[in-house]
């Protein structure tokens, strides 16, 4: 210490670039691995040795006619299912945030109504429903009839199969559709507002592509349990894959193998999906990015 100014001298244990760098180590982490490792190879093992699979008779059915006739049928239900439910639940979800009681409580009856029903029985009142009403009119009410026809051959299984799943689609979708919609800072329709922005262009270029954010992971899932879903519609005889499945392992006994031949394509089907939500969840979120 000299003039009252105090002098640090560095010293080699002070200097802290001289120190080692030790990785952490996670011991436990690598058990871990390891343990899922040996589970897996014992499944795949299992999977390949096993006679009761029955792998021959995987590989005759899986790519069979009846089969990919049976996919098709279950993409047409999942994808008509799937953009009806959404228009609908569209309508729904701006009935449900409408400033109007009425207009409100109409779109709260109906998400309440469709998601209290199991889709089974839905599926099955709209395939009966000649059964119910013979005959539908249209006139005026308690009055006069202008026009009337048999309902036995107004809807058919697959009409009354994809409007059971939309209908049972729409509740869920409008639910999607509003929590999206109420997700967007109400300020920013604020000073959209206050630039004189019209309502429609407000929510097309500010709430929608915001709110698609928060809509795009729910509306994927609720889109992939909509494809699995539509195993329910075998009740009404209609050839999508996992009645197929049903159809032919009734004939020949080979169970376990027919419905690998499902769960196979229903994982491809999916995994398909989801890739396409990834990107799509990509697109919408590139605003988003830092």
């Amino acid at each position: 210490m000299t003039s009252g100014t105090l002098t640090l001298v560095s010293t080699k244990d002070d200097d802290l670039s001289s120190l080692p760098v030790v990785p952490a180590r996670h011991p436990w982490r690598w058990v871990g691995v390891a343990f899922v490792l040996v589970l897996a190879a014992q499944f795949v093992h299992g999977l390949v040795t096993n006679p009761a699979w029955d792998w021959p008779t995987f590989a005759r059915y899986f790519t069979a006619r009846s089969i990919l006739t049976a996919v098709g049928t279950t993409i047409v239900l999942t994808v008509l299912g799937t953009a009806l439910g959404f228009a609908l639940g569209i309508v729904v979800a701006v009935l449900r945030m409408s400033k109007s009681p009425f207009l409100s409580a109409v779109g709260w009856t109906y998400i309440w109504a469709f998601r209290s029903i199991p889709l089974i029985v839905q599926l099955l009142f709209w395939f009966n429903i000649s059964y119910l009403y013979q005959r539908l009119s249209l006139g005026v009410p308690f009055g006069p009839e202008f026009v009337s026809f048999e309902t036995i051959a107004l809807i058919s299984p697959m009409g009354a199969a994809v409007l059971g799943l939309a209908l049972h689609q729409a509740a869920y979708a409008a639910e999607i559709v509003r929590s999206g919609v109420i997700s967007v800072d109400r300020g920013q329709l604020e000073a959209a507002a206050a630039l004189g922005i019209p309502r429609f262009r407000q929510f097309r270029r500010i709430i929608l592509p915001q709110a698609m954010r928060s809509i795009l992971p729910n509306a994927a899932n609720e889109v992939i349990s909509l494809f699995k879903g539509t195993s329910v519609v075998s009740v009404m005889a209609i050839g999508e894959l996992f009645y197929q499945v049903q159809v032919i392992y009734g004939r020949n006994a080979r169970v376990v193998a027919l419905l690998m031949v499902a769960t196979v394509w229903y994982i491809i089907l999916t995994t398909l999906l989801s890739i396409g939500q990834h990107y799509v969840e990509r697109y919408f979120a590139r605003g988003d990015r830092r």
